[in-house]
């Protein structure tokens, strides 16, 4: 039992897309100036959270989404695997892991979008 749950911590840590420092400090400075991912102007969110999540009750699907698409991590096609060959008890981790990798996304894509695309 010990086992399982360290190696359950250890896939919920290393699944998990997270953002450098550097982009940490820039969406600090976004929110700032009050813009969110909610609040971006004309920024569009390419992946949706609750989608991402609810795709992973089938074995893999959110991560597969949020392979592809606009705002792609191409990270989560192994992600989609690994859920896929442990399915169903992969929807334990596999649910919020997509949902919360949906947000990072979409604020790695809000910096991007500020960053390179001001007109």
């Amino acid at each position: 039992m010990k086992k399982s749950l360290m190696i359950l911590n250890l896939l919920l840590l290393v699944g998990c897309t997270h953002l450098t420092q550097q982009e940490q400090n820039e969406l600090h400075q976004l929110r700032a100036q009050g813009i969110t991912v909610e609040h971006g102007g004309d920024f569009e969110k390419p992946a949706n959270p609750g989608a991402a999540g609810a795709l992973n009750l089938l074995p893999g699907f959110g991560n597969f989404y949020l392979a592809s698409g606009n705002g792609a991590d191409s990270s989560h096609w192994l992600y989609g695997c690994l859920n896929l060959l442990t399915w169903p008890i992969s929807i334990l981790w596999g649910v919020p892991e997509a949902a919360v990798d949906a947000n990072r996304i979409n604020e790695r894509e809000l910096i991007y979008h500020h960053k390179y695309n001001q007109n």
